[in-house]
């Protein structure tokens, strides 16, 4: 296996419609508004744009976002990856009990940062839970953002 290959998922449980949280999802270029490790993104051109992450650790990434599937049927939100992260990104939204979502989000990436591929296997378990409690924080920010609305 690749020490610079990552595979990720998280379940956000949501007490919204999934219609609502779609839209939310599907809106890249408002993420920064409720999302705080989302510190930037700017947006191509209708299906893509580039986004600045920062979570706990010091340091950016940088990504192109190249949106690859758009199915509101489905639930299905899919982007290719390119820069500091390259792979693809899917969020598969679903309506569970009444007025309730799950958001599933999966990532599949390889590290092309030079410093975060030499801190490949040292800083693994570092780069984990840096993800999770980004995506922790998401969660939270998303919810926030859909009461408000």
């Amino acid at each position: 296996m690749d020490r610079n290959h990552y595979r990720f998922r998280s379940l956000w449980r949501l007490p919204a419609p999934a219609g609502p949280v779609y839209r939310a999802l599907e809106r890249i270029e408002d993420y920064p508004r409720w999302w705080p490790q989302v510190r930037e993104v700017t947006r191509l051109d209708a299906t893509g744009g580039v986004v600045r992450i920062r979570s706990v650790l010091p340091f950016d990434l940088m990504t192109a976002m190249r949106e690859t599937r758009r199915d509101s049927s489905a639930g299905v939100l899919e982007a290719r990856l390119s820069g500091d992260l390259d792979g693809w990104a899917r969020w598969t939204v679903t309506p569970v009990g009444p007025g309730g979502t799950l958001a599933r989000y999966d990532q599949e990436v390889d590290v092309r940062t030079p410093l975060l591929r030499c801190l490949a296997v040292p800083g693994r378990p570092l780069f984990h839970a840096n993800h999770a409690l980004m995506m922790r924080s998401g969660r939270r920010g998303l919810a926030a953002h859909l009461q408000a609305v």
